[in-house]
């Protein structure tokens, strides 16, 4: 006599679940990692013995060959304050300061003047050693 089920378990494993995880997933980290933005231009930054990291709305920039900018836009000594005053939402505020390694310190004074004139703190950007 020869008994058999009918009914028989399938032992495979579906895959198509486990596909659409991976795919949500990475469209997840795609999405936030294009959340993160630098800040400042690229500048070669001297080093410090710590730093700390903080997200700034306002940045003031000193490159090379003293040039100044403002949130990415190019200005003058002279324009610095206004241009700065614009874009500040009252005193109080911090301004990050990124500063080329070759900039003089009669530049960081007359910058660092302007940023304290308009009664904003400063921070000043460094990489770590």
């Amino acid at each position: 006599m020869d008994i058999k089920s009918k009914h028989k378990v399938d032992s495979a494993f579906s895959m198509s679940s486990m596909t659409d995880i991976v795919f949500l997933l990475l469209i997840f980290f795609m999405l936030t990692s294009s959340f993160i933005t630098p800040s400042g231009l690229p500048v070669d930054l001297p080093s410090a013995a710590a730093t700390s990291i903080s997200l700034q709305k306002n940045s003031v920039t000193v490159g090379e060959g003293n040039r100044i900018y403002v949130n990415d836009k190019e200005v003058s000594m002279n324009t610095l304050e206004n241009e700065l005053s614009k874009v500040i939402e009252g005193p109080g505020g911090t301004v990050s300061l990124h500063l080329d390694k070759k900039v003089t310190a009669e530049i960081f004074v007359k910058v660092t003047g302007v940023i304290a004139k308009l009664k904003q703190k400063t921070n000043l950007v460094a990489k770590s050693e």
